[in-house]
């Protein structure tokens, strides 16, 4: 039995050793003439530590052979686990017992809290005259920055517009607000709170800026537009497939009046990346047509005949010269095509183009130049083909005496009076601007 019973313990002394909390215990040699005057002198000094240091009011101290035994409460673990270095770093200690737990006590946990914010609130009105200080500095250089921008001069003249000449003053604003917030915390000694504020700014600028993508393209686009000008007023422009006549340039979109008198808003950022075709940039303009010729016809004298009669026109222009010439041949078509140039700022362009038909069409035929006729082939249910039906021939047709009509830009002209009513009754800012040099 007594063997038995020997090696049960020495099975389990091995566990019994490892299960001991060996951490933040003294370490070293001890010496064999320790006495109960060194223990007291040991408690002696560990009260007197504790004593100096707040947290350790109700922990009570006792040493024996070296072993320092600690008990009582402290307000939370960490000033606990605390004790262990303070007592270990005593000479003479050999080992401690900490049993020292954390207290429950509703009151005693709550007066380090309102302790705590009693001295929080008297720094803070300590504090105030200075922050106000702080506050009256920043004041003055925004508001100085703002007198600075609210000046028409240099902005107006630095600037090719107004609404370039807004942007610089808000960026002016912005740096005086930066300036006056520097100033303000280097008042406060805060300054290192300047990159953490303008990190967190940095940040959330780059979130709205990916929220508001299509936004900021846009007005991006509507700077280098207003920089650009590649239209004026009135201008006849086509983007984007949409025709029509310029009434403005916001910070949003480019506004045209269409010839069926309808707005059409395109947006900035489509009119900066599209191909703009502008109508109005140069005076001369070229209309063209096709006419369709019998395949039996004298072919230059058709042509013969509508050149002479595109040069005889008055509103066509000798410079650039009209000219014609055959362009395609169809199944039963010969294809003349006929180009001529007006002043477009005097003349209508449909009303030409309208007019040049007539007339040439009207030489033509007084001169017996047959239009093309279609020819059909039927065939019938047994398989017999039927024959071409002849061509009737026509008798020649009389000379017909044609007269240009009136041909003037009164539609365009009426147009421009429209946009003009419109752009004097909007107060939307325009960025358009009559006098800027073209793109």
């Amino acid at each position: 039995m007594r063997l038995f019973l020997s090696l049960v313990l020495c099975l389990f002394l091995p566990f019994a050793a490892m299960a001991q909390d060996t951490t933040e215990q003294p370490t070293g040699t001890i010496a064999v003439e320790d006495s109960a005057a060194q223990d007291a002198a040991i408690a002696t000094r560990i009260r007197s530590i504790l004593g100096e240091l707040q947290g350790f009011e109700d922990v009570t101290v006792s040493v024996s052979n070296g072993i320092v035994t600690l008990r009582g409460t402290t307000l939370d673990a960490f000033t606990a686990n605390r004790l262990n270095d303070l007592a270990g770093r005593v000479e003479g200690v050999v080992a401690i017992e900490n049993n020292v737990i954390e207290t429950t006590d509703v009151v005693e946990r709550l007066n380090p809290a309102v302790e705590r914010f009693q001295a929080r609130l008297t720094q803070l009105i300590a504090f105030i005259p200075l922050a106000l200080v702080a506050l009256l500095a920043f004041l003055v250089v925004v508001v100085v920055g703002i007198l600075i921008t609210r000046m028409r001069q240099p902005w107006d003249r630095l600037a090719p517009n107004k609404f370039i000449a807004n942007i610089y003053r808000q960026l002016v604003r912005l740096a005086f607000m930066i300036g006056g917030l520097v100033v303000a915390l280097d008042i406060l000694n805060a300054t290192a709170l300047l990159s953490t504020i303008l990190g967190a700014a940095g940040i959330v600028g780059l979130a709205i800026g990916f929220a508001v993508r299509d936004t900021v393209e846009n007005f991006i686009a509507s700077i280098m537009l207003s920089i650009r000008q590649p239209f004026r007023p009135n201008d006849t422009v086509e983007i984007e497939g949409d025709i029509g006549k310029v009434i403005r340039l916001t910070s949003r979109a480019t506004i045209l009046l269409s010839f069926d008198g309808n707005h059409i808003h395109i947006p900035n950022a489509t009119v900066f990346k599209s191909r703009i075709v502008n109508y109005t940039r140069n005076d001369e303009r070229r209309f063209l047509f096709d006419l369709g010729i019998a395949p039996d016809a004298d072919l230059a004298q058709a042509r013969d005949i509508a050149q002479e009669t595109i040069e005889a026109l008055p509103f066509v222009l000798d410079k650039p010269a009209p000219d014609c010439w055959i362009e395609a041949i169809g199944d039963s078509t010969i294809t003349l095509r006929v180009t001529g140039w007006i002043a477009q700022h005097e003349t209508s362009l449909v009303a030409a183009r309208g007019e040049a038909i007539r007339l040439v069409m009207a030489a033509l035929t007084a001169d017996g130049i047959e239009m093309p006729e279609p020819t059909y082939r039927l065939i019938t249910d047994m398989g017999e083909t039927a024959q071409d039906t002849p061509r009737i021939k026509k008798s020649p047709a009389k000379p017909v005496i044609a007269e240009p009509k009136e041909v003037s830009a009164t539609a365009d002209k009426e147009l421009s009076e429209i946009i003009e009513d419109e752009r004097n009754a909007q107060s939307e800012s325009d960025l358009l601007d009559r006098n800027a040099e073209r793109e």
